[in-house]
């Protein structure tokens, strides 16, 4: 996984994390909905990239790079 993919997502579900604690306490569900949506994104992008870092990784086995 790129490093920069890698930070970008986690700034993303930190974020989340935040809007969804910042929703709680003031009660605001609309922000709290958007902070778990934000963090659920965040792991979607997480599981693709390692799916791309998992096919590249069988490229290079299959191609014997």
């Amino acid at each position: 996984m790129g490093t920069q993919d890698k930070a970008a997502n986690k700034v993303e579900d930190i974020k989340g994390k935040v809007k969804e604690t910042a929703g709680k306490a003031v009660g605001n569900e609309h922000l709290e909905a958007e902070g778990k949506a934000d963090q659920t994104k965040a792991g979607l992008k997480d599981v693709g990239e390692k799916v791309k870092d998992a096919a590249s990784k069988l490229k290079d086995t299959v191609t014997g790079k």
